[in-house]
């Protein structure tokens, strides 16, 4: 590989000799060693150093000066945040609660072996390798503990070695090569069994049907697949014998630490049957994250060697004083990728069509091909319609996937990394200790692709796979104008600190809470971002100057009327407020975090006031005094209301129902503008009962035309629901009012 890939050599990029390169210059290759063993990663990465490469031992990661995987447990743990979301879902805590797991491998295993030792109250009932088949039908969750540790720090291991005088009544260790095995009462009712006597895969067979919480695969193979699919096809020929269907696993939540343990066909089938399950590509993705990190740590070290920010003799101490920053960093990716996911979920079933129009539109574009990733086409969307189902997990998995993927190409080729304020995405990505380093992480050959990476990550970890589709479909923008914009509402919303406040209540309130408040932040980011990229005055400070430009002219006004906000609501909104933050502090939520919560779709229109404040001369708490209340004296708000209420079916329909809303917001801000101005001046800010004189005096001067409007808006009934065409009327007749009242001094 390395005979045809460009080299880097003095800072220019070199193709070697005798090679015809017709695509563009990429030095970029790395490789993963196989098993992931140090011995061959230190084999490669002595090829490397022979030729001169220049990644040196980046070339590949896990080596001598690398992270060992299997020491830092990393995979395990990865899939662990996975597992211990789906039982957090479930209302259980299996860092404090006893629970049964059956799985495949043995204790000398990395991901096996690491992961049975998580948590202390796992209560392992059977497992089974290549070599043995290990019951403990009922396990003392601490001598069993303490018995997998022992045999984890043993340099060789097999279940042979376990203490047999742990092992409970009727349990054992018994080789997989044997001819039968004697079947005991209490492994007749841990597995389900009949017989007196067992084959090895019978036993085995029986295992993968067990009825506990969790299944653990640790081990290589397929043991899985959907009733549909043939043995033949799903190329793993050792298990073929002892492979089970999908509608046989009776266990509540499958963690996947190694590749393949499912199809995905059966993934999808035990999903759609009830069982919690991502795919191998969530659940075990910490190893590949963390060699991710590591090669380009080693790349950031070795230009801030070059440019003397760091001494050569030091790099190995630092990189090993790193790890547990490293993992800390990769494990973050897992939980938000498993939250993402729950999110989607929570959704799917309304979202479905979002679904179906993304999976199209890759489609078109050559991105997707959904036979091949297990999706379902446009006939079984449908019967999933009629059945009020949604996408399962591991299908949200993939677009989730795909999403990031699409997202990531777009930004690189765009000039969105470049922007100054997304260049703290790289204090992010790297450990703190390397910060110092400012002319290395500038200069960092990955530097816009680690940014790009950092975005799409978050963009589709916080508000899923169709967030980007939605916006770009109602806005008409590019996935770069859509990111900055993300990017400038987050900053100014501060809802990263929101977002980190609930999931540090994690086992502290259900997860539906937490999944609630998320939704409610997601949903005032989504309106927010579309106001950023719809308004032309903030599109013009975000191309002129950045992320930056656009926080600087709306946080410190927005902040402002957060702050005001339950003192010049009219009195239903504000009871509505009252009512909400009430309601989040019942289901659990703590103060402060209900109060936000509360807040937010009051904030609908916080971008929109500060835009009026601007173009009125007035502060924001004093023009959105006058904003909200055309919105209650014109039926403004009512109708929104009613209308978010009756949310139209078709998706075109709900795009001009969501157009037809913003007109009404627009037709608000007109009116509120036009208040204003007949103001002789902007009240005090100790000044109080201003506002009905301010509305009196204003309609008196326009009688006929408030008065007319005031005709249609009683006939019009909004208390019997807001349609299409009622909307598109009210936005008429609320233009025809602006018109009327601007014409006359």
């Amino acid at each position: 590989l390395l005979d045809i890939t460009d080299n880097i050599v003095g800072g220019k990029t070199v193709t070697p000799k005798n090679v015809v390169r017709w695509d563009d210059e990429d030095p970029y290759l790395v490789v993963a060693a196989d098993k992931g063993t140090a011995t061959f990663s230190d084999t490669a990465n002595g090829i490397s150093a022979e030729y001169g490469f220049w990644l040196g031992d980046a070339f590949a990661s896990g080596g001598a000066a690398g992270y060992d995987h299997k020491v830092m447990g990393i995979t395990a743990r990865g899939a662990w945040e996975a597992v211990k979301r789906h039982f957090r879902e479930m209302g259980k805590d299996i860092q404090t609660e006893p629970f049964t797991v059956a799985g495949i491998g043995d204790m000398s295993g990395d991901v096996f072996g690491n992961g049975m030792l998580l948590s202390e109250q796992i209560r392992l009932v059977a497992a089974f390798d290549h070599r043995d088949i290990f019951i403990d039908p009922n396990p003392d969750p601490v001598a069993s503990f303490a018995e997998r540790k022992r045999m984890f720090a043993l340099p060789r291991s097999s279940w042979q070695d376990y203490d047999r005088t742990l092992i409970s009544k009727g349990g054992g260790v018994f080789p997989r090569s044997a001819k039968s095995i004697p079947v005991s009462a209490e492994m007749k009712a841990l597995l389900g069994l009949d017989a007196a006597q067992s084959t090895p895969q019978d036993l085995m067979r029986a295992i993968l049907k067990a009825d506990v919480e969790l299944f653990w695969l640790g081990g290589i193979g397929t043991y899985f697949k959907a009733a549909h699919e043939d043995n033949a096809r799903v190329g793993d020929r050792a298990n073929d014998a002892i492979r089970i269907n999908s509608e046989e696993m009776r266990m509540k939540v499958v963690g996947e630490g190694a590749n393949l343990g499912l199809t995905q066909a059966a993934r999808i089938a035990f999903a759609l049957g009830g069982g919690r399950i991502n795919t191998d590509a969530i659940d075990n993705s910490a190893g590949v994250d963390s060699s991710d990190h590591e090669v380009n740590l080693k790349i950031l070290l070795s230009a801030a060697i070059e440019n003397g920010e760091l001494k050569e003799s030091g790099r190995n101490a630092l990189l090993k004083k790193m790890t547990e920053d490293v993992a800390a960093h990769v494990l973050q990716h897992n939980y938000d990728q498993t939250r993402a996911l729950s999110l989607m979920q929570k959704t799917a079933a309304a979202d479905i069509d979002a679904y179906a129009r993304f999976m199209s539109r890759l489609e078109s574009q050559g991105r997707l091909d959904r036979a091949i990733e297990g999706l379902p086409d446009d006939k079984a969307i449908a019967a999933r319609k009629m059945q009020r189902q949604g996408l399962t997990r591991p299908e949200l998995a993939v677009l989730l996937a795909y999403a990031k993927m699409e997202i990531f190409e777009e930004l690189v080729k765009s000039a969105a990394p470049d922007d100054p304020m997304v260049e703290r995405e790289l204090g992010f990505y790297f450990p703190d200790e390397t910060h110092k380093f400012q002319k290395a992480t500038r200069a960092h050959r990955l530097r816009r692709e680690i940014i790009a990476t950092r975005l799409s990550n978050e963009i589709v970890d916080a508000c899923g796979a169709t967030f980007m589709d939605h916006l770009m479909e109602v806005s008409g923008a590019g996935f770069a104008d859509v990111t900055l914009s993300y990017e400038a509402a987050r900053h100014i919303l501060e809802l990263t600190a929101f977002g980190a406040a609930v999931d540090a209540l994690d086992n502290k309130v259900p997860a539906s809470l937490q999944a609630d408040l998320y939704s409610t932040a997601v949903a005032l980011l989504e309106e927010q971002v579309n106001k950023i990229i719809s308004n032309v005055e903030a599109g013009d400070v975000l191309a002129k100057r950045g992320i930056e430009g656009v926080v600087d002219r709306y946080k410190e006004p927005i902040q402002a009327l957060k702050t005001a906000l339950p003192s010049i609501l009219p009195a239903d909104e504000a009871r509505a407020l009252k009512e909400r933050a009430d309601h989040w502090k019942a289901l659990g939520a703590p103060e402060p975090i209900a109060r936000q919560a509360a807040l937010m779709p009051a904030l609908e229109f916080a971008f929109d006031i500060v835009n009026l404040s601007r173009a009125a001369g007035w502060s924001a708490e004093s023009i959105a005094a006058v904003f909200f209340a055309a919105g209650r004296r014109f039926s403004i708000q009512p109708a929104r209301n009613a209308a978010r209420a009756a949310t139209p079916d078709g998706h075109f329909d709900r795009l001009a129902a969501d157009r037809l809303r913003d007109e009404l917001s627009l037709r608000q801000g007109d009116l509120a503008i036009a208040i204003a101005k007949a103001a002789k001046a902007e009240p005090a800010k100790n000044q109080k009962n201003w506002l009905d004189p301010l509305f009196d005096s204003w309609m008196a001067k326009h009688a006929d035309a408030t008065q007319r409007y005031e005709r249609f808006a009683d006939d019009l009934d909004i208390s019997a629901g807001m349609s299409i065409g009622k909307l598109s009327l009210m936005n008429q007749k609320l233009s025809e009012l602006v018109e009327r009242t601007s014409a006359k001094p």
